[in-house]
């Protein structure tokens, strides 16, 4: 890149991050990644998937995807974790205080994430494609994150 006009904007750059995050994800039915940031510096990441130490749902099948659960539904039968939950976490195990940082992430959370995020005090939250869940649309708007839809550059 020679021109400055061709680099990317700041949530232009860590959008596209959150797109190979989620190349990281082991879940069959959907790849999600997430970059929690603060200060123009990256937090944490996460993606979806199971929890440290357990097989992933390629070696163990997808009991949502067998049961024919639709998307947004009975997330407690899933053995995976979604990627905004894995980013606040990977910030708890290693001492970050994620309090007023932003989510960049490539879909918008789901009302458990949503609860996550309006309790670690995350202020903003850029996505790109949305999930069909319009009570983690209410929770933020009630507790005042900002949500913003971007489009892959």
């Amino acid at each position: 890149m020679n021109n400055i006009e061709e680099r990317p904007s700041w949530n232009e750059y860590f959008m596209e991050i959150t797109h190979i995050v989620a190349t990281r994800s082991t879940c069959l039915r959907r790849k999600v990644g997430a970059v929690l940031v603060k200060d123009k510096n990256i937090l944490a990441t996460g993606y979806n998937g199971t929890p440290s130490g357990l097989r992933h749902c390629s070696e163990t099948g997808c009991l949502r995807q067998k049961l024919n659960i639709p998307s947004g539904q009975q997330h407690e039968i899933c053995r995976g974790l979604h990627a905004e939950q894995n980013a606040i976490i990977q910030a708890a195990k290693h001492g970050v205080n994620i309090a007023g940082s932003t989510l960049y992430c490539t879909d918008s959370p789901c009302a458990i994430c949503a609860k996550m995020v309006l309790s670690a005090s995350i202020q903003t939250i850029y996505y790109a494609i949305g999930y069909p869940d319009s009570l983690a649309i209410e929770m933020l708007e009630e507790g005042r994150v900002a949500l913003i839809q971007m489009d892959r550059r």
